[in-house]
């Protein structure tokens, strides 16, 4: 029997709720586009979480109306996470900031041998911003993503920053600029091959 396909969930954490024109979403398209040319299917479209109710807490079901469970079998449906924010202040957006301390309650939910439900699932990110940060917010992002199971394949993140106290974003640029392409390819590249490799052969466990 051939092996499934390696599936990517991506999700938006912009704080726009519905369907407007968001530069996070210009970013993820062009990462999802590279990852098809390595055979990677997109698991549904991109999520934009802030139109979901992700309520708060660190538990994998926090009651009535939380969207969180339906989020979360998604994510771990899929092989690879790319997780996009704007950078708002300097940090990584409060929706983004949500998303990781739901996945807090990976932490404690393992299988006999110690291993998280995230192990042997990729994680990358994609970051948008007017002002410089990006460096920062992504040094977050891969921290917490590393803390609760996922792992990160070389040149884990792509961003992009615009220079500061102007106000074009980077869905109004003409071209992607090389620099961003090159990172966007490499991210892909890597992503799709990485979780290739985990998909045929998981982490071994603490012995019984």
């Amino acid at each position: 029997m051939p092996n499934a396909p390696i599936s990517v969930i991506a999700l938006n954490c912009s704080l726009k709720a519905t369907d407007k024109p968001s530069s996070t979403d210009v970013l993820l398209g062009q990462v999802l586009t590279e990852l098809a040319g390595h055979g990677v299917a997109a698991a549904g479209e991109v999520v934009r979480v802030a139109g979901l109710n992700i309520k708060p807490g660190v538990t994998s079901d926090e009651g009535k109306g939380d969207d969180w469970p339906a989020l979360r079998r998604r994510i771990l449906d899929a092989d690879i996470l790319l997780l996009g924010t704007p950078i708002w202040m300097g940090q990584p957006s409060s929706v983004c900031k949500r998303v990781l301390e739901r996945m807090d309650a990976f932490l404690g939910e393992t299988d006999d041998q110690g291993r998280m439900v995230s192990f042997g699932k990729v994680a990358a990110v994609c970051v948008v911003g007017n002002e410089d940060g990006a460096h920062h917010v992504c040094a977050e992002l891969f921290q917490a993503l590393n803390d609760v199971g996922f792992t990160l394949p070389a040149t884990a993140g792509t961003y992009w920053v615009g220079e500061a106290m102007q106000g074009i974003d980077y869905r109004e640029l003409t071209e992607t600029p090389e620099p961003v392409a090159t990172a966007n390819a490499m991210l892909a590249r890597n992503a799709a091959h990485l979780a290739g490799l985990l998909k045929g052969a998981q982490y071994p466990g603490a012995p019984g």
